[in-house]
């Protein structure tokens, strides 16, 4: 038997491929003709899509997470710069608003003072407030101001809502200034509605003074505004020192205490105003004019007694309730304490007309 075979009878494999090729071919050609005329393969595709989306969402989904993750700590990172530059931003914004309203403050009271420097048509000097000592035995203020800025003894001090006191001491640079609520300090006073007069003490509380010795029969009641009344000289008359507040029996029954709120802020603020015209040596002035028509000789004596009112300072509690320092009226100038001033002379009968 011959070794060589013929090729049908060594490769049948190669036919049966051959032969599956072909139909494959076929096959592919009638798929592509169908699909061209009734586009079923298009449809078939998308129902085919369709029912495996859910494995590309599920396939996607560790991506999708480690995004979300990143993008959420990006964000809170971002938040948490943002919250600290506007927590900071707040934090000097609301210091800058404090400072602004006690600014304003400040000058809500400047206005108030000048406004009522301008109301009452009077000359005065503003002087910041350096200390302040409200010790119930010592009721003090230390002004910016002294004898250099024209500061003198016995100047009154008041402020937008009435008085506050009286200069007591003063330095080149500095005064002291003797507030109402001291213990050892009295003004004479009268009821704004009726006239009377009364004097009133401090009592060593900055928010309380005293008006004692009221006749039970006078014409007070609580709510009456209290205001200088110009006795003595060392104040000018009219200015506000406080409001009724209650009136009490005293331990002898036989007068009332009235207990009085003032009317100047003398615990707060950070200036004060103070009168350079004083009343006193214009009184003094007249009744050295009136003493100069009599005679020659009573001159000195009522400028004498005008100066000593007008730089004496007044010992405390009792130089301003003191009526005979500087007379309201001409007639009233040769009073017992100018005849110690200074001695009468005799020619002034004779040469009066």
């Amino acid at each position: 038997m011959s070794s060589f075979a013929s090729p049908a009878a060594q490769r049948p494999g190669d036919v049966a491929g051959t032969l599956r090729l072909l139909a494959f071919l076929a096959l592919s050609v009638v798929l592509i003709v169908l699909d061209h005329r009734g586009g079923w393969l298009t449809r078939a595709r998308s129902v085919a899509s369709i029912a495996v989306q859910p494995l590309w969402q599920l396939a996607g989904l560790p991506s999708r997470l480690g995004q979300s993750v990143r993008e959420d700590a990006v964000t809170r990172s971002l938040l948490a710069d943002d919250n600290r530059r506007l927590r900071n931003e707040l934090l000097v914004m609301s210091a800058r608003q404090a400072r602004l309203q006690v600014e304003a403050d400040e000058n809500a009271r400047l206005r108030d003072l000048l406004g009522a420097a301008t109301r009452h048509g009077l000359d005065v000097q503003l002087a910041p407030i350096l200390d302040v000592d409200l010790d119930p035995a010592r009721q003090r203020l230390l002004l910016n101001a002294g004898s250099r800025d024209g500061v003198r003894q016995g100047q009154s001090v008041i402020d937008a809502g009435g008085l506050v006191g009286q200069i007591i001491d003063v330095t080149p640079g500095t005064a002291t200034v003797l507030l109402l609520t001291d213990l050892d300090h009295a003004v004479p006073v009268s009821i704004s509605r009726t006239g009377v007069r009364l004097v009133a003490y401090g009592i060593g509380r900055s928010d309380r003074l005293e008006v004692r010795n009221i006749p039970v029969s006078s014409d007070v009641k609580a709510g009456d505004v209290v205001v200088t009344s110009g006795l003595g000289g060392r104040f000018p008359p009219g200015f506000p020192v406080g409001t009724l507040v209650s009136l009490r029996p005293d331990d002898s029954l036989a007068f009332l205490v009235g207990e009085l709120e003032p009317s100047a802020q003398l615990d707060r603020g950070r200036d004060v105003l103070l009168l350079r015209s004083d009343p006193a040596p214009a009184a003094a002035t007249g009744a050295a004019e009136a003493g100069q028509g009599a005679g020659d000789g009573v001159a000195p004596a009522a400028e004498g007694a005008g100066g000593a009112a007008a730089t004496q300072a007044p010992p405390a509690g009792n130089a301003a309730a003191q009526p005979g320092n500087a007379p309201a009226t001409p007639a009233a100038a040769p009073s017992d304490d100018r005849s110690a001033a200074a001695p009468r002379p005799s020619p002034a009968p004779e040469t009066r007309p």
